[in-house]
């Protein structure tokens, strides 16, 4: 095909519009990170308490995934995503404003209802309007816009926390926001993207894949006319009808036949172990452990811009070679690298125990080298597979089961850290990650087939064989 017969730049538009949605979901995942030692201090919680405050976004992640894939096939991918654009504004606003404990675990829930949304229908939504050989980078863009979310979150509470020590208000919400619970002005903030990101998806066109499984053939074709030649996008529509046509079945059933239930398989393995490998406990917790380190609040989040701002280069890194290098080659060049740095991040803590003394920016540094080999590998990886391995009808219901066990791993990381850095030591907690790499490694090098270059009606007839 000619690239004239391709209309790359609306892709990349649509895409980056999709991606949006993984912008909140970095800024909401992340921003917690500023204002857990906050929160637990101003309402004198307990590891558990601590780590409830953190878990109760990702279990409304959970939720979020179970009812994603059903609503958006039912519905459409873009009234699902504006949905989720309004739960994120709607848990700013709370967060931001209302008083008891209780009453911050119920929006930080809504938030996390809306991350579970946007975290499975952003990328699935880009795989289905890219162009094959595109679609490893374009699918990544939402990795990339969940890495600058993260960095997001991290400059904004640097920011406001020094503002608020610069300014000071006299009486009233904003000295009880500003200066008094600075925390709420950070979880407050993610109001500002939520409002952009509702606006801009009322401009984007229908899934063409969701229509056409709803037979809206004219509309689906309209929109792939705009990304293909007039021909091409003819064929397209001939294509994805060709396999439905196939499927006797359009519910949950279709994921548990021979081939499918493989992929079901691989999909939620690679989506829960990657959640025991670290990265979401450095996210989440990375102020913690550099505090550990000996450095005050303010510096700790200062030093988490550096880490934010790796993990952005890294996954544009990842962007640039996904489709040239593979996806199996890219798990086993970051995952080796982040056994050696969690090993190596294991051992500072050590040291640091045994009364040796140890540089916090020697940590701040294998943090970082971690986040690389991170970026770099599963955290792009994952969701260009899940997004692309499952059969069309049931894409959403399937993505939607990998997406849980992500999501339920994750819940259990963010709710166990604080109690497993008290049981194991800081130390025990990084070697247990090490550990998890092993398995993640072994499931990709002999269960993983390689999709990369692939069309997504390719994947499925290679699933069926």
């Amino acid at each position: 095909m000619n690239k004239k017969d391709e209309n790359i730049g609306y892709v990349i538009f649509l895409s980056s519009i999709a991606a949006l949605g993984g912008f909140l979901f970095g800024y909401d995942t992340a921003v917690v990170s500023g204002t857990t030692e906050s929160v637990k201090a101003h309402f004198g919680l307990d590891d558990m308490q601590q780590g409830w405050y953190v878990g109760c976004a990702i279990l409304g992640s959970i939720l979020g995934v179970l009812g994603a894939g059903r609503l958006s096939d039912a519905f459409g991918r873009k009234p699902v995503l504006l949905f989720s654009a309004l739960l994120f504004t709607i848990s700013g606003m709370g967060c931001a404003l209302y008083s008891t404990f209780d009453q911050l675990i119920m929006y930080r829930i809504l938030g996390g209802i809306g991350i579970g949304i946007a975290s499975i229908i952003s990328p699935l939504y880009i795989s289905e309007i890219s162009i094959s050989k595109y679609r490893g980078r374009l699918v990544a863009l939402c990795q990339l816009a969940i890495t600058v979310g993260i960095l997001g979150s991290y400059l904004a509470n640097s920011a406001i926390l020094r503002w608020s020590q610069s300014v000071v208000f006299e009486s009233g919400m904003l000295k009880q926001i500003v200066n008094d619970e600075v925390w709420r002005m950070m979880l407050g903030m993610e109001v500002i993207p939520a409002l952009l990101f509702f606006l801009v998806v009322l401009f984007i066109p229908e899934s063409p894949r969701w229509q056409v499984s709803k037979g809206k053939d004219e509309q689906a074709l309209a929109v792939l006319s705009k990304i293909y030649s007039p021909s091409k996008a003819r064929e397209e529509v001939a294509s994805i009808h060709q396999l439905m046509d196939k499927e006797c079945q359009s519910d949950w059933r279709m994921l548990f036949r021979p081939g499918f239930s493989k992929a079901l398989l691989i999909g939620v393995s690679l989506a829960l172990l990657g959640q025991f490998m670290g990265v979401n406990a450095v996210l989440y917790y990375g102020p913690k452990f550099l505090g550990e380190a000996g450095l005050d609040q303010s510096t700790s989040l200062d030093l988490q811009v550096w880490i934010g701002l790796v993990n952005v280069v890294s996954t544009l890194m990842a962007m640039l070679v996904i489709d040239k290098i593979g996806r199996k080659k890219l798990v086993y060049i970051g995952v080796s690298g982040m056994i050696v740095s969690l090993i190596s991040i294991g051992l500072f803590f050590q040291q640091s125990a045994q009364g040796s003394v140890v540089s916090p920016y020697l940590l701040l540094g294998l943090i970082m080298v971690y986040i690389f080999f991170c970026a770099i590998s599963i955290c792009v990886v994952i969701w260009v597979l899940l997004s692309e391995m499952y059969p069309v009808k049931v894409r959403g219901a399937a993505m939607s089961m990998a997406g849980f066990s992500l999501w339920f791993g994750t819940f259990l990381i963010g709710q166990l850290t604080p109690w497993l850095t008290t049981t194991l030591s800081a130390s025990g907690i990084f070697w247990l990650f090490a550990c998890m790499c092993v398995p993640y490694l072994l499931i990709t090098y002999f269960l993983v087939p390689e999709t990369t270059g692939k069309s997504l009606e390719e994947i499925e007839r290679m699933w069926e064989r």
